[in-house]
């Protein structure tokens, strides 16, 4: 399934997030039914190395593949999207001019600056990976700050963007609250719903970060096309903090 599938549809993507750089960690994730997974490179604690091993063992599914980029540095971007991410997350967009020049990096001319040489992405996407990967790579700017907010409409109006994606605990600090996922009756909330309206209104997609299933459901019926819930790292950590409990509450 790609992205344009999933919401022709009718659907939310459903998306992981990757933050342990480790293959075999990731393809047990890629095989519990999501629809997408993000490699984290910005706050995970992982290399370019480590990401082109991570995406190899989601193809070794039907999961879609993602890479957060450390920061909009057009290098890594498009070194990314030839490792074969068919979805790039880039963190702190907070302008026009800066939405424009890391969407220029996911194309190739004459709609953009990217460099041609897919190297593992023709391998893994096909031969003809050339003529349709400029439609085929989904461009997501991160919305995380106050001036971003501010600049939403100059942001979501730019053709060649095709998402954003909401950051809430950055998004917090900027407006001067606590970090945290899930916000209700805040003005993280408004803003979260602002940036949808704002993304929707100009036909763009949205997505949002969320720490649990039952918020990433209300982010759904709110509109949003994408979903990520939690991480390896949380569930590794749920999990074994739930079997210690389990332990010492049956002694």
């Amino acid at each position: 399934m790609t992205f344009k599938q999933i919401w022709e549809s009718g659907r939310a993507v459903l998306n992981g997030w990757l933050s342990v750089p480790a293959g075999f960690a990731t393809e047990l994730m890629a095989r519990q039914g999501w629809d997408s997974l993000t490699v984290d490179m910005q706050h995970g604690l992982i290399e370019y190395g480590d990401a082109v091993r991570m995406l190899t063992a989601i193809t070794t599914t039907g999961v879609i593949p993602m890479v957060r980029v450390p920061w909009f540095e057009p290098g890594i971007v498009m070194k990314s999207i030839d490792a074969g991410a068919l979805g790039v997350i880039c963190p702190m967009i907070n302008s026009r001019a800066e939405a424009e020049a890391f969407v220029s990096c996911l194309r190739y001319a004459p709609r953009g600056r990217r460099s041609y040489g897919p190297i593992r992405a023709a391998l893994i996407h096909g031969a003809d990976y050339a003529q349709r990967a400029n439609d085929m790579v989904t461009g997501f700017a991160m919305i995380e700050t106050r001036a971003a907010l501010e600049a939403i409409d100059d942001i979501v109006s730019l053709p060649e963007l095709d998402a954003v994606y909401i950051g809430p605990s950055d998004l917090a600090l900027s407006l001067g609250e606590a970090p945290r996922f899930d916000p209700v009756d805040s003005p993280v909330h408004d803003a979260i719903l602002h940036i949808l309206a704002r993304a929707k209104h100009h036909g763009k997609r949205a997505a949002v970060h969320t720490g649990s299933a039952a918020y990433a459901r209300k982010m759904v019926e709110a509109g949003f096309d994408l979903v990520t819930v939690g991480s390896d790292a949380a569930f590794i950590a749920q999990g074994a903090s739930a079997a210690v409990q389990a332990f010492h509450g049956g002694t």
